[in-house]
């Protein structure tokens, strides 16, 4: 499945731009298991590289990692750089999810 496909989807799909070599960006990886146990299916998390995927991160301007974007039906509903603390996240997710 290529990334368009993915987040054409219907159902919410919360994007992490990041990099290997990116301090916060580590800091965000248990964040992210902990929004996953959850909410559950009520969301699709993927990671994506932006080293080995310049392309989509040239795509949606992300300057700095980590980036998240939570995107619906292929458009971006939300987007925060840095790290985001998973009660936001959590909060940011069922606000369009319900």
């Amino acid at each position: 499945m290529t990334f368009n496909e993915i987040i054409n989807s219907d159902k919410p799909v919360l994007v992490d731009f990041f990099a290997e070599w990116c301090g916060p960006c580590k800091m965000m990886a248990p964040i992210l298991k902990d929004v996953k146990r959850e909410v559950g299916d009520a969301v699709t998390i993927i990671k994506v590289d932006v080293d080995k995927s310049p392309q989509a991160a040239q795509e949606y301007q992300v300057q700095g990692v980590p980036t998240l974007i939570l995107f619906k039906n292929g458009k971006p509903l939300w987007r925060q750089s840095g790290v985001v603390p998973k009660a936001g996240l959590v909060g940011v997710i069922k606000k369009f999810t319900i």
